[in-house]
C-alpha cells in the first residue's frame, strides 16, 4: 500500500488481474471502470437493491457494498463470466425463455443471486426461491416469471418427484 493507493491481484471470471488502486473504491467501481465489465450495475450505493451482486469466492455479494482492496487475492465472477461471449448459460437462457427481464437493469444481479442460490440450496418450492430473490428488486417485472426460470432450471439440475 502506497498512501491512498493499493496494490491488488484477483482472478475475474477465470483471469488474474492485478491494478493499483485507490483504498476506498469500490469493488462495482473497479469492474465496471477499471476492467470494463459493465454488466454489474450501480443502483443505490447501499447494498439494498442488489443490481451489483457478483459472485466472491462463490458467495453471492453487493460489490457496492466491498472494496476493491477486500477481494485482493479472491476469485470473482461476473455476469459476463456466466457463459462464453455470445452464448447463453442454462440460467440465461431460462430468463430469455419465461420473459424474466423487461428493462434489464437487475437482470445480472438477479443471475449472480440465482447463480449461488441454485448451487447451495434445495428450493424446494416457489417461496423458496422467492426468498432467496428477495434482496434483490425488480421494479419491472413482478417477480413471477424470474420465479418460474429459476424453477426451470432447478428442474433441470435436480430430478423431480
Amino acid at each position: 500500500m502506497s498512501g491512498n493507493r493499493c496494490s491488488i491481484t484477483l482472478t475475474v471470471n477465470g483471469e488474474t488481474v492485478s491494478e493499483t488502486v485507490d483504498a476506498r473504491k469500490t469493488l462495482v467501481d473497479f469492474l465496471r471502470d477499471d476492467l470494463v465489465l459493465t454488466g454489474s450495475h450501480v443502483g443505490c450505493e447501499h447494498g439494498v437493491c442488489g443490481a451489483c451482486t457478483v459472485l466472491v469466492e462463490s458467495d453471492s455479494v453487493r460489490a457496492c457494498l466491498m472494496f476493491a482492496v477486500q477481494a485482493d487475492g479472491c476469485r470473482v465472477e461476473t455476469v459476463e463470466g456466466l457463459a462464453a461471449p455470445g452464448k447463453m448459460n442454462a440460467l440465461q437462457a431460462a430468463f430469455h425463455e419465461h420473459h424474466a427481464l423487461q428493462c434489464g437493469f437487475c437482470t445480472p444481479g438477479m443471475l449472480m443471486t440465482a447463480t449461488d442460490m441454485l448451487k447451495k440450496y434445495p428450493l424446494e418450492n416457489d417461496d423458496a426461491i422467492r426468498e432467496g430473490l428477495s434482496g434483490n428488486l425488480c421494479r419491472c417485472t413482478g417477480y413471477e416469471h424470474i420465479v418460474a426460470a429459476v424453477r426451470a432450471v432447478k428442474a433441470k439440475v435436480t430430478p423431480g418427484p
